[in-house]
């Protein structure tokens, strides 16, 4: 226009001044409003919207500061901002950087509780019908814990005081950025230790935190930690703050112990009344088998009032046995005489000469040099030297070997003709 001498600014000028304008007026400033596109980028840093019913307005939270973050935005969740405003030039667009990010309040927090809790339920990670029954004495206990708290303490304490257990720990940080993904991790990796492998793998697990704020605890609402803690296949008790506390970890695990002192008297009985229980047993055992020695004995000697007497058994065997001894020597006495009887009669038909009357007929008899008859072939060989009695006198004589038998002749038929002989 004629007369205008005022100089024209670049955008970039214009630009820069703008920011310098709002950030100047607005260096410091507390919103409130639902968050709306959550996302977290590869670089680290967080983008996201501030809204209400009437008005939207961009954030972002740098990488350092999403670092701290105390619980886990997500959509739906009305928070307090508190941060400057600032532009960005390459969009010609105004947005709050981000400090510090709280939930609106305890109902802003419970509402997203109770919403992950019904979401989650949904999907049967609480069901009953999924818990594990504890092994009664586990041998290996697993703790889920920070290494430097008192929880560990006490429940290492608690669990010398009632029945000693090998324990390992598995150290995490328990609330804060990044504990979540730590707590999930831990209870992922006791599950992928081998059976017999170099570090015992534990029979039963403990996830345990102190007492502390919503936010304190909120580590242990995330659903890494609710997800890692229901696929578990060592059962898991859960004791997370005091006893008026309650996370989802505790929906998801197994047993949910009020307090991490009480989650060792649960894990483990008292060695000292298992003893007592022992000693009982052996009482009661050693009572029930001499009641029932005692009625075996009444019952025998029931039985035995109507049994006969020893006497009245044998009496019968005896008498018989008397008999059988009296008639013995009588059957003896005359046995013998029938013997006598019977050799008298045999020896008066033995006669010496009975032995010389068949060499008469032309029989001999074979001796050796001793005299002894011999009535074997091969007696006569193994005596080799022989004496042939005959009727008048005797004959030395050698055994030899046995002569080979001859071939007999067949009898003379005449020759041989095709004709029938003629008689």
């Amino acid at each position: 226009m004629p007369g205008d001498n005022a100089p024209a600014q670049s955008v970039s000028e214009l630009s820069m001044a703008l920011k310098r304008t709002v950030e100047n007026a607005f260096g410091l400033v507390r919103v409130r409003g639902e968050i709306s596109g959550w996302k977290r980028a590869a670089s680290g840093h967080c983008y996201l919207c501030l809204k209400d019913d009437k008005a939207v307005i961009d954030g972002v939270i740098w990488k350092a500061t999403a670092g701290a973050l105390r619980f886990h935005p997500e959509d739906g969740v009305e928070v307090v901002a508190t941060g400057k405003l600032t532009t960005f030039p390459g969009r010609s667009r105004y947005q709050i950087v981000i400090d510090r990010l709280e939930l609106a309040g305890q109902g802003a927090l419970m509402a997203l509780l109770d919403k992950r809790r019904r979401a989650l339920a949904a999907e049967g990670l609480f069901d009953e019908d999924r818990k594990k029954r504890l092994p009664f004495h586990p041998r290996v206990i697993g703790v889920v814990t920070s290494p430097t708290g008192a929880v560990i303490r006490d429940i290492l304490h608690r669990l010398a005081d009632r029945c000693p257990s090998h324990v390992i720990v598995w150290p995490v940080a328990v609330q804060g950025e990044g504990a979540a993904g730590q707590v999930a991790a831990a209870v992922r990796g006791f599950n992928a230790l081998a059976e017999g492998g170099p570090i015992p793998r534990p029979e039963l697990l403990i996830v345990a935190r102190g007492g502390g704020s919503i936010e304190d605890l909120w580590a242990f609402n995330e659903e890494e930690v609710v997800r890692a803690v229901a696929a578990s296949d060592i059962p898991i008790i859960s004791a997370v703050g005091h006893e008026t506390d309650t996370s989802l970890c505790d929906f998801a695990a197994d047993v949910r112990a009020p307090t991490p002192t009480a989650a060792a008297e649960i894990a483990v009985p008292v060695r000292g009344d298992l003893l007592g229980q022992l000693r009982e047993i052996g009482f009661r055992i050693e009572r029930c088998a001499r009641r029932s020695a005692e009625r075996s004995r009444e019952q025998l000697d029931a039985c035995m009032r109507h049994w006969p007497e020893k006497e009245e058994l044998l009496a019968p065997q005896r008498q018989r046995l008397d008999e059988l001894a009296e008639r013995l020597p009588r059957a003896l006495r005359t046995e013998l005489s029938h013997a006598r009887a019977a050799l008298g009669q045999t020896a008066g038909a033995l006669r010496p000469g009975l032995l010389d009357r068949p060499l008469e007929r032309g029989y001999a008899r074979v001796e050796d040099r001793a005299g002894k008859t011999l009535i074997s072939a091969a007696a006569a060989r193994e005596a080799g030297s022989l004496r042939l009695v005959f009727a008048d006198g005797q004959v030395d004589a050698e055994a030899g070997a046995p002569a080979l038998e001859r071939p007999r002749r067949a009898p003379y038929r005449g020759p041989k003709t095709d004709h029938p002989r003629l008689l």
